[in-house]
């Protein structure tokens, strides 16, 4: 039996950093992402191969022994496959699988969420089979993964966007108790532009971790000075508990933490009200924020959002993703696209040394079997 699936990736609309710390997260599943082309063998053998990357994951459902793999990309849909392994009814329901992608590797855009969803898919939409596809219990293993096989302590956001998101709407999600709604996001007369600054970064050898552990350092320090009333994150922190806080880095991760999922909230006010001009600033002092206070953009991340606030019909742009390279998102007056493109990437080259790769994208649905 063949068969074709698509995982898209996802741009996080505003709430960046926070997914780990029990906030609020408003991202999108976006146009670009990772399609497959299943072929259903009826034998144990799993085989996986994707188009521009190196070799070909090999899996033997009965012999496996899950040793992670050299090549970096396969060790998400391997993670995926024993996390799976104790739910699947038959372990001689092996697929051969051809991957293609236009979702650039490493630019903030989740695509070791996306590939993690998909074989998650792939395994458990099979014709024979009566397995929980459940979206949430799907992004719910996929995050275990990363965090135990993979080794990168994400929150729950990427995968949960992947498996859950609409189209033309944000997913506002509490990463806390999992709670979720969605947001209309159609910008009539504007558009969301993705600036990649091909600046690449590593989760797992960036700073990645150092921030989630500085977050629980902060949240501890809280927690002792309000003794027998404790939190569980430091999304549930009121502003003035700060001042708990002496030691001035630890203050900068707290403060941003605070303050983003504040401006979470604003953001789904604004686009209830429609208010694209408050939208748009806010997307910018979130990005200020992770500039001064959480200190996770760099240099190219700063030089194209400079250029874009200052670009012709740019209302807001900010970092998304985790940072230290990869992605910048602005939103955009529709009819001012080529003169924004005009002024930002050439000045972005000559600063950088890098080339700015610019796409307009949109709010569609998360990962689903192609008719």
């Amino acid at each position: 039996m063949l068969q074709q699936y698509f995982a898209p990736g996802r741009v996080n609309l505003i709430g960046e950093h926070i997914d780990y710390n029990g906030g609020l997260v408003l991202p999108i599943a976006i146009a670009q992402g990772i399609g497959a082309k299943v072929l259903y063998t009826g034998s144990p053998e799993v085989r996986i191969r994707s188009a521009g990357m190196k070799g070909e994951l090999a899996v033997n459902l009965l012999e496996e022994t899950f040793e992670k793999r050299p090549e970096a990309w396969m060790n998400y849909p391997l993670g995926v496959i024993k996390y799976l392994l104790p739910y699947i009814q038959s372990h001689t329901d092996g697929f051969d699988a051809e991957l293609h992608t236009d979702l650039p590797v490493g630019s903030g855009l989740s695509s070791s969420a996306a590939l993690e969803v998909l074989t998650a898919y792939i395994l458990l939409n099979m014709g024979s089979r009566q397995s929980n596809t459940d979206g949430i219990q799907i992004a719910k293993l996929c995050k275990q993964v990363e965090n135990e096989f993979v080794g990168v302590n994400c929150g729950i956001m990427d995968q949960f966007a992947v498996s859950m998101c609409k189209a033309q709407h944000a997913l506002l999600l509490n990463c806390n108790s999992l709670n979720y709604q969605y947001v209309q996001f159609e910008p009539e007369g504007y558009s969301l532009l993705v600036m990649n600054t091909n600046k690449p970064r590593t989760l797992t050898d960036s700073k990645y971790n150092e921030r989630k552990s500085e977050c629980m350092h902060a949240l501890a320090l809280i927690n002792l000075k309000r003794g027998n009333q404790p939190i569980d994150n430091l999304c549930q922190a009121d502003f003035n508990w700060l001042g708990y806080i002496k030691e001035p880095m630890l203050l900068k991760r707290a403060k941003h933490v605070i303050t983003e999922n504040y401006r979470v909230q604003a953001a789904v006010n604004a686009l209830e009200a429609k208010d694209w001009y408050e939208f748009g600033e806010l997307l910018t002092q979130s990005h200020w924020s992770l500039r001064d206070n959480y200190e996770v953009t760099g240099f190219e991340l700063d030089t194209v959002v400079n250029l874009s606030v200052r670009a012709s019909g740019c209302l807001g742009a900010r970092m998304t993703g985790a940072g230290f390279g990869g992605c910048a998102i602005a939103l955009v007056e529709t009819t001012k696209i080529g003169h924004f493109i005009e002024q930002v990437k050439p000045n972005y080259d000559k600063a950088t040394g890098l080339s700015l790769d610019i796409l307009v994208t949109r709010a569609e649905n998360g990962v689903h079997i192609k008719i």
